[in-house]
């Protein structure tokens, strides 16, 4: 059997660090500080994420309600949202998790944003690659993919940088994050194989 069976039952560290960063599970009491990251950014963000907050910012009891049901994910390990926190000051910069997972086969998606105030400082890179080195590491992933608006030159690089392959260009898969216009997706994935092998060579 390649996958797991019964991933609830897996003990997985709720945080660890990168070099500038502390990358954690969601926790009751993170939605203040999460929504007034999200007030700065939606903004930034409206053009690429579909999601629901981008079009019309949440309250901060809305927004707290979403951090307790991905903490509850979470330890269903039916997804791992995480929070990014600088360590030189604590402050909530963003979020980078592991989404559509797959424990058959060990198949994870990241996802990535980062608050305004911080964009262009490498946040996201150290993030991406702190996640898939727990995500090969840790959980012992197969295959991890990227998967971004085709237009997002940002969110392309940040996968190229980070070393995941293109593995496809899929045209007119989904809609705009508004829905007015059909777009492409850009597919990046790496394996286990190349990971390591690129670990060995760095």
């Amino acid at each position: 059997m390649v996958g797991v069976e019964k991933p609830i039952l897996l003990d997985i560290p709720e945080s660890f660090e990168t070099e500038r960063l502390i990358i954690r599970a969601p926790r009751a009491g993170d939605g203040a500080v999460m929504n007034a990251a999200m007030a700065e950014t939606i903004q930034n963000l409206r053009r690429w994420l579909p999601m629901p907050w981008t079009q019309k910012l949440q309250t901060v009891a809305e927004t707290e309600e979403s951090v307790r049901r991905s903490s509850a994910l979470w330890i269903l390990r039916e997804d791992m949202r995480m929070g990014l926190f600088r360590k030189s000051d604590g402050v909530y910069i963003g979020a980078c998790g592991l989404h559509r997972i797959d424990w058959r086969i060990m198949q994870f998606e990241i996802g990535y944003w980062i608050r305004a105030s911080v964009e262009g400082q490498g946040y996201v890179g150290e993030a991406v690659a702190g996640v898939t080195r727990f995500a090969f590491e840790t959980l012992n992933a197969e295959r991890i993919e990227i998967r971004c608006d085709s237009r997002n030159d940002r969110s392309a690089a940040v996968a190229r940088k980070a070393g995941y392959p293109l593995e496809a260009t899929l045209r007119h898969n989904d809609t705009t994050a508004d829905g007015s216009a059909l777009r492409d997706t850009l597919l990046f994935a790496m394996i286990r194989e190349e990971y390591f092998s690129r670990k060995e060579k760095n």
